[in-house]
């Protein structure tokens, strides 16, 4: 029908430039929902492991069981984080080991090498930490930056159609609204184009750092409970 409304024959009518920036915005469109399912898969399973391992952690209490059940989560950052670890009290207990042995015969106390090891699994925690934060936020600023740019994208198709039909209507010398309304309605879709993949961006980048945020706060205290732990049963000699 003449009046319908047909958004496919008014793309396909406007010029090239209008065309251009609607199949930009349709890249910033599809890449941001890809990121937008596969971020929010990623963190629904970093969420659900990370819930089973602290449950299995503080009702056991065994860092070997412990250990062997991260191996298992490998969605949850927790247990990576806990798992590097465990690994560096390893080597912290076994560097003791050898450590009170060598100093044996000259009668120097274990216990002299407790502070630095606190401080070497402490660090290796914060590097843990750090690393699992970066894993979190992979690719979610492209959805700050598609919701910051692509509505001035759109208004700069628009702006663009805009100056194509006023400078049609000079060339052709008329100015009635069957002249200016074809050409303003192409110009506007690039604008409201913009606003369609800005808005479930911003919705989306604002979501997944509300839970990321969440979950770094959750990582920084267990580790400083595992760090507890180590430093008051363990390296103290009171534990395993």
């Amino acid at each position: 029908m003449p009046n319908q409304f047909d958004i496919i024959q008014i793309v396909s009518e406007a010029g090239l430039m209008v065309q251009f920036v609607l199949l930009l915005l349709l890249f910033f469109s599809v890449t941001s929902w890809a990121i937008i399912i596969l971020k929010f898969r990623y963190l629904r399973r970093a969420f659900r492991d990370s819930e089973r391992f602290t449950e299995y952690f503080w009702k056991n209490r065994d860092l070997a069981g412990a250990y062997a059940k991260s191996k298992q989560l490998k969605s949850s950052p927790i247990a990576r984080v806990f798992r590097i670890g465990y690994m560096e009290l390893k080597k912290v207990a076994q560097t003791m080991m050898s450590e009170s042995r060598s100093q044996a015969g000259r009668g120097r106390d274990e216990l002299t090498f407790l502070p630095a090891g606190a401080d070497t699994i402490e660090r290796a925690l914060r590097r843990a930490i750090n690393s699992e934060t970066a894993r979190m936020t992979q690719m979610v600023p492209f959805l700050a930056t598609t919701g910051n740019t692509t509505p001035f994208i759109g208004l700069f198709g628009t702006v663009w159609g805009i100056m194509h039909s006023f400078h049609g209507i000079g060339m052709r010398g008329s100015a009635s609204l069957a002249v200016v309304a074809p050409g303003i309605s192409e110009a506007l879709i690039a604008t409201a184009a913009g606003l369609a993949v800005a808005i479930p961006a911003v919705i989306a980048f604002n979501y997944f750092m509300q839970r990321i945020r969440l979950l770094e706060t959750e990582l920084q205290s267990f580790a400083a409970d595992f760090l507890n732990i180590v430093e008051r049963d363990i390296l103290a000699g009171k534990g395993r």
